[in-house]
């Protein structure tokens, strides 16, 4: 696969889920097979995601980096899915991949989730 390929993908994601009512994300071609997406996805309840992902789709879609922030109106955290390596301390299971569930503080175990699974 190659990173527009990918790129392609989530674009098609977005385009699928109804209640984005506007998205406004880049992407960023760092080879033919890594990349850079960043953006916001906005909901028309007035919530955003936030998201982040550093992509190496040579051999499987691997994410070296993401993150998946998603807030209220009011801009405060509902949860964000991230795989900062920053809590290490915590012993989760399947560290670095961790959720902050309604706050910066509540950090739970969490597998790494792709875009479409956070959307629904």
């Amino acid at each position: 696969m190659l990173i527009e390929d990918y790129f392609q993908g989530v674009r098609n994601i977005i385009d699928a889920c109804s209640v984005v009512q506007l998205s406004n994300v880049n992407y960023d071609t760092r080879s033919i097979y890594r990349g850079f997406i960043r953006g916001e996805l906005n909901f028309s309840d007035g919530f955003v995601l936030y998201l982040r992902e550093f992509v190496d789709v040579e051999t499987t879609s691997e994410r070296e980096m993401y993150s998946y922030h998603y807030e209220d109106a009011s801009k405060n955290l509902i949860f964000r899915y991230d795989n900062t390596r920053h809590h290490k301390k915590l012993n989760l299971p399947n560290y670095p991949h961790h959720k902050h569930d309604g706050s910066e503080e509540n950090v739970i175990s969490s597998n790494a989730p792709m875009l479409a699974d956070v959307l629904n």
